[in-house]
């Protein structure tokens, strides 16, 4: 049953990966402006936060499945409504509930892969979750940008929608439910700001934060750089490609160990120092093997961060709170998502050092941390 969890966890992704290659010209060739077009890109990981607090909520209240399964058929129909946009004051309004509906699932997916962890005791538990993220975004943009070659862009909607209805219809048999019916309804909330004084669930969303603010960062500035040493944008998708793929190697085979071998804490703050070593070099970067090393350096931090901090929201919660918990550590984390793209571009415009402010915030948000710790 966990399997078919992380298979959800793909899909889940999958529809936010598959999007990055096809939503800015789908944007323009309805007429949008650059401007508005931008608000389209970022409107769908702002309505996610909404959806991380509303899904986080009900999943504690109702269930895990149900929130699941529900979030998915909403997001199915929600993609069906992308062909008929004329406009893109549509389109912004479509990719807001999109954004809400698709929000709604990941407090279910990782409250169900948290409840299981907590019991088990198994950090690989997480490593593997960290896996599925990562195929969807190896294989996301891919089949994105080939639907999209072969075709309308539009179709590209119609096959994650018809993806959706068939995961959510396999859902209602094979998704488990591990909240105990006594424990269903009892939450209210108010809940929420009980949750905000909780300091290892505090940590992790300002880890979640930090972690995001880098992937924002690099979606912004690693193109530019890239541009820079004389490449182009066929050398940034595989760059990209790179530190996935290094994360997954962690991921997956015996190196996961180290999931096992030492505290959640200790890892994410490892791998946060490994992530701003690796803007440290990107941003004295001059020869794409430098870039290629940075990249390197980077999947392995993110590879210790991404497991550690949901684990860490796993082991400071309990299953009548930790749909809400990851509802708000989600909330951190597409919060994140927003400011790196948004302050890089606003950096480079102002002093044209995007990777070292991203430095910057990582320093910041360990020093938070250690704070929060004493």
């Amino acid at each position: 049953m966990l399997k078919f969890i992380y298979f959800i966890v793909i899909v889940t992704f999958i529809d936010t990966f598959i999007q990055l290659p096809i939503i800015t010209p789908f944007a323009l060739s309805l007429g949008a402006s650059e401007v508005l077009t931008g608000f389209i890109v970022a409107i769908y990981s702002l309505s996610n936060v909404i959806g991380n607090v509303i899904g986080g909520h009900w999943v504690d209240r109702i269930g895990r499945k149900r929130v699941l399964v529900t979030g998915m058929f909403l997001v199915s129909i929600v993609l069906l409504a992308y062909p008929f946009a004329q406009t893109g004051e549509q389109l912004l309004v479509i990719r807001f509930f999109h954004g809400v509906a698709g929000g709604v699932l990941v407090p279910g997916a990782f409250a169900l892969i948290g409840d299981r962890s907590r019991r088990n005791g198994d950090g690989k538990t997480m490593a593997f979750a960290g896996a599925a993220i990562g195929i969807a975004a190896i294989v996301g943009p891919a089949i994105g940008g080939m639907l999209a070659a072969l075709g309308r862009i539009e179709f590209v909607f119609i096959f994650v929608s018809i993806v959706f209805i068939i995961s959510a219809t396999l859902g209602i048999k094979h998704i488990p439910e591990s909240l105990k019916q006594s424990d269903r309804g009892k939450v209210e909330w108010a809940a929420f700001l009980s949750l905000l004084k909780n300091r290892r669930l505090m940590q992790a969303s300002v880890i979640a934060f930090a972690l995001m603010v880098s992937n924002g960062t690099l979606a912004f500035a690693l193109p530019i750089l890239v541009e820079d040493i004389g490449f182009t944008t066929a050398a940034t998708g595989l760059l990209l490609s790179l530190y996935g793929i290094t994360a997954l190697m962690i991921f997956v085979t015996a190196l996961n160990r180290v999931y096992v071998r030492f505290l959640p804490r200790g890892l994410a703050v490892a791998g946060l120092s490994l992530i701003a070593a690796s803007m440290l070099i990107l941003s004295f970067s001059s020869h794409i093997i430098l870039a290629v090393i940075a990249m390197m350096v980077y999947g392995v931090g993110f590879a210790f961060v991404f497991p550690s901090m949901n684990q860490m929201v796993a082991n400071a919660t309990d299953e009548q709170n930790r749909g809400k918990a990851y509802g708000v550590f989600y909330a951190f984390f597409s919060i994140g998502v927003v400011s790196g793209s948004i302050l890089s571009g606003f950096i480079t415009q102002i002093l044209g050092l995007p990777f070292i402010f991203c430095v910057l915030i990582i320093l910041l948000s360990l020093l938070v941390m250690r704070v929060m710790n004493k």
